[in-house]
């Protein structure tokens, strides 16, 4: 920043009058009394409008305190009474510009900047990336992408600020971080910290938020946090602990039985000395995205990603690579629930000014795609972070202070289909024990059936509920169990189409192990008009070897069912041999023949409708009974 110091060759001012208020001014700017110094500066150029120096001052004023429409005003007038007489203020004159929209002079006046000799290196190249914001930005407001935001409502905006929302899957929950008053302090905000409140989702608006409460809230700051898809963990950040790390490291609570957890720090490697802060979980809760300062990366601010391994730890984090990364700073990271669709805020990059807003896609290769810029007027020259988007990735939240008076409010806007993620749609379900009716925790796996993979694996809260997501393009694969119970496995077939069906809610009954129960092998496939298991059933398969293998002492029917297609004995025939495949399967696996059985029954038992593509594919089916226990 320039001082006073920088340009006293000789003062533009024969009035001592304005030179004593000037001087009082520069004493109290120097010592942080901005109120005073604004009102000082002002009364200079009032009482000479001549006076360059006092111009100056009240543009560096401005500037430090971010108001740059008015530091820009002050140094035009400081230039317009000598442009030669302190020519690097041209920097902080088109950075004021940039930083308060006004691109077209901005570029100008960057190109003055340049045009001089003996200019800070440093400067310098501020100045050249600030030209190409400039170029950049003018061409996107010729091109403004769709814009339309909505206040989140009076549920969760209040004259609090309130910020870094996070939602689930099912759009039915929100936790955000709202900057509360303390006694009541609005108006000093070094009066006030930060809180989780907790908003759900009924009759087309969000309820009144409620305080999460302790142990997450405490006395100190908590922020920045994301929210498991089926909401019952989440990470957020938090600063200045005793025992952390870094300045700010990544904390974790779960939700269980109406409250939330002690949180306690991820630690290393997950966090470092330096600082960590912004966390975003996949869907599956597999990978973790975050901002850290840790050395080693390409700017002051990284985006690293962390993967859970098979035994809960979290591996060392991963820099996401020069494609993501710049040298400037990389913030906010949000990972959509389809998990292929990253969008994150950067200053390194040709923007608007400050923090822009970008989407990148996962490619082919598990490599990212080339950060694409969301646009004008979604990105202007404010910092743009915090965005968050539904699973139908059609509607996103952000916070922004639009009404000063307001301070900051939560808002959603309809993204136009160009920086849309894929869509997602999510299955919920509650599990019952079929002979009591009531509610039973249980165990649950989304296989991804495309690629033989099991994607989630966790178990339901206390009341039996879970939720999981379902990315388009893909088949899944639902298996859900508990020791003492057949197990229960379902589909969802969704390759090779765009977009996803409604959400799904299913009622999973479990059944006792007992002698006369059986279960649907939903998810053993065969080849068309053969015996043949498929690829995709080997998950399924595996899990049907573990139930056995868990409870030695049942003997177990596998039967073979088809549809009314063709003849009854062809029927009967291959509905033998797709059966005995899964025998083979099993003895293949360890499973002492003389416990198992089989049988084709052709079309003779019917579920569904054969007069329905529907109902065909209903009765073309493979089931375990149980038919003695030892």
């Amino acid at each position: 920043m320039v001082t006073s110091a920088g340009y006293s060759q000789g003062f533009h001012t024969t009035s001592s009058r304005a030179m004593k208020i000037y001087n009082e001014g520069v004493s109290d700017f120097d010592h942080l009394y901005y109120e005073a110094a604004e009102s000082n500066f002002k009364e200079a150029v009032s009482t000479d409008p001549g006076f360059l120096e006092a111009h100056m001052m009240l543009g560096e004023l401005y500037f430090k305190q971010k108001k740059y429409a008015e530091a820009s005003s002050s140094y035009l007038a400081a230039v317009k009474i000598d442009s030669l007489f302190y020519k690097p203020v041209f920097f902080n004159l088109a950075t004021s510009e940039m930083m308060s929209g006004d691109y077209s002079n901005a570029l100008i006046h960057y190109r003055v900047y340049l045009a001089q000799s003996g200019i800070s290196e440093k400067n310098k190249a501020i100045a050249i990336k600030n030209l190409r914001n400039c170029e950049f930005a003018i061409e996107a407001i010729k091109d403004p992408v769709a814009f339309n935001p909505e206040n989140a409502g009076s549920g969760i905006n209040t004259a609090d600020d309130e910020y870094w929302p996070s939602i689930t899957a099912d759009g039915q929950t929100m936790i955000f971080t709202r900057q509360a008053a303390v006694n009541g302090n609005s108006s000093n905000k070094r009066q006030s910290h930060e809180d989780f409140y907790i908003s759900t989702w009924s009759d087309g608006s969000w309820n009144t938020a409620i305080n999460a409460g302790p142990p997450l809230n405490t006395p100190q700051n908590e922020g920045a946090q994301t929210l498991a898809s089926n909401g019952n963990y989440m990470f957020f950040t938090a600063c200045d602990r005793q025992g952390a790390l870094g300045s700010c490291d990544i904390y974790f609570s779960a939700f269980s039985d109406g409250r939330w957890s002690q949180p306690f720090n991820l630690n290393a490697p997950l966090n470092s000395a330096y600082w960590e802060s912004q966390p975003s979980i996949s869907a599956d809760g597999r990978v973790l995205f975050y901002s850290s300062s840790r050395p080693g990366g390409f700017g002051g601010k990284d985006i690293y990603y962390s993967v859970l391994d098979n035994t809960s730890i979290w591996g060392n984090p991963v820099n996401m690579g020069k494609v993501i990364n710049t040298e400037g700073d990389e913030m906010s990271p949000f990972i959509h629930f389809d998990g292929q669709t990253l969008y994150f805020s950067s200053d390194g990059r040709p923007g608007m000014g400050g923090f822009d807003m970008y989407m990148t896609r996962m490619n082919k290769d598990s490599t990212w795609s080339e950060p694409q810029n969301l646009g004008y007027p979604i990105n202007t020259y404010n910092d743009e972070m915090g965005l968050i988007i539904e699973s139908g990735g059609q509607k996103a939240f952000f916070s922004s202070a639009r009404d000063k008076s307001k301070g900051k409010d939560i808002f959603y806007f309809y993204l136009q289909e160009s920086i849309r993620p894929n869509p997602v749609s999510y299955l919920k379900g509650r599990v019952f024990d079929k002979e009591t009716g009531g509610v039973i925790k249980a165990e649950y796996e989304l296989i991804n059936l495309s690629t033989n993979t099991v994607t989630i694996k966790s178990s339901t809260d206390s009341r039996g509920n879970f939720l999981v997501c379902l990315p388009s393009g893909f088949n899944y694969g639902l298996n859900v169990s508990r020791p003492g119970y057949l197990f229960y496995s379902e589909n969802f077939l969704f390759e090779g189409i765009h977009s996803v069906a409604e959400p799904l809610i299913k009622k999973i009954i479990l059944n006792p192990i007992k002698v006369g129960e059986k279960m649907l092998l939903t998810n053993v496939f065969y080849e068309t008009d053969s015996w043949q298991i498929k690829d995709e059933s080997i998950t399924e398969l595996l899990n049907l070897v573990k139930l056995l293998n868990d409870n030695k002492d049942l003997i177990m029917e596998i039967g073979g069912h088809t549809d009314s297609t063709g003849s009854a004995e062809y029927n009967r025939t291959l509905s033998e041999k797709r059966a005995l495949s899964v025998i083979n399967f099993l003895k293949g696996k360890g499973i002492n023949q003389t416990r198992l059985k089989y049988k084709g029954y052709g079309n003779t038992m019917p579920i569904g409708n054969n007069e329905t593509p529907e109902g065909r594919q209903l009765n073309r089916r493979t089931e375990g009974l149980i038919i003695e226990r030892k």
